[in-house]
């Protein structure tokens, strides 16, 4: 085995835990797999012989890769046309989209990446790397630039938004999730009566046009025309799931982990009083996402 050979061979130990933290960076499988070859790239310009730790320079230089990603990123403005909405929205092909298995296939969950996509980048890389995969503040300051003091207070107010701060009391809480995980399982399968069983009779579903098919009404009133317009809509209820949303529990749909839409719901009586489907980008920005805990 030739020098070249060995340290392929040493990368490819590597590239699974390597694409883990790129992924839960970036909240994309291609862009953490450009990372990780970007990262392999760099290593064949280095002198190997100056490394000590190699799995630790190879997080380092993953890890920056995607900073810089991030801040790309967070430097342009990501609005969605009305139109990409609907194509990303619309009905998968059969089989699904690579990207999306794969996501599918993670342990992580797409309400996770949603919260994590409105983390600052030096907050992302400070929570992923101390809180999901161990990495000590020391280790962690000098990538984010800033003291490990300044560090471990960067992931601490991630971990804070990741949390979120719920606006009723943990009872209630889990009165209304169980409520909203029954619409959503019965959404999913399509089952009008199941769908029923948690509407209140004068339910009102308000939803933003973006959403809906040419020439349907933006507001159903009733619980039969509510439920079976959720029924018609089963195939995008498999790309949702519960989030923290302004406090409460809601829903939201992110597929490849990026925030296309999020519901919220009034619940009175343990039924569903009223629902909104919200699409339109400037309104997404301003709801208060975070994940909902068991």
């Amino acid at each position: 085995m030739n020098e070249c050979d060995g340290l392929a061979e040493r990368f490819e130990a590597q590239r699974g835990r390597l694409q883990a933290v790129a992924y839960r960076l970036l909240g994309s499988p291609s862009e953490a797999e450009d990372a990780v070859q970007e990262a392999w790239l760099r290593l064949g310009r280095t002198d190997v012989g100056t490394v000590d730790n190699l799995a630790g320079w190879l997080r380092t230089v993953v890890t920056r890769i995607c900073l810089d990603m991030l801040r790309a990123r967070a430097s342009r403005r990501e609005d969605l046309a009305e139109q990409q909405v609907l194509d990303q929205i619309s009905e998968p092909a059969e089989g699904g989209q690579p990207e999306d298995s794969a996501l599918l296939a993670d342990s992580v969950s797409r309400a996770l990446l949603v919260v994590l996509d409105t983390l600052e980048p030096a907050e992302r890389v400070a929570f992923v790397l101390h809180d999901m995969f161990a990495v000590p503040f020391g280790q962690i300051a000098p990538i984010v630039e800033r003291t490990p003091v300044a560090t471990k207070k960067l992931a601490s107010r991630a971990r804070h938004k990741v949390r979120g701060t719920p606006a009723v009391s943990a009872d209630e809480l889990a009165r209304r999730r169980k409520v909203v995980s029954a619409f959503l399982k019965a959404a999913r399968a399509g089952d009008l009566n199941a769908i029923l069983a948690v509407l209140a009779p004068d339910v009102v579903r308000r939803s933003d046009p973006v959403v809906l098919p040419p020439g349907a009404p933006a507001e159903l009133r009733g619980a039969r025309a509510v439920a079976e317009g959720t029924a018609l809509l089963a195939h995008r209820s498999q790309l949702a799931e519960l989030a923290l949303v302004d406090g409460t529990a809601g829903l939201v749909v992110a597929p490849c982990g990026r925030l296309l839409i999020a519901l919220t719901f009034t619940i009175e009586k343990d039924r569903i009083a009223a629902y909104q489907v919200i699409a339109d980008p400037a309104r997404l920005r301003r709801l208060d996402l975070a994940v909902l805990s068991e």
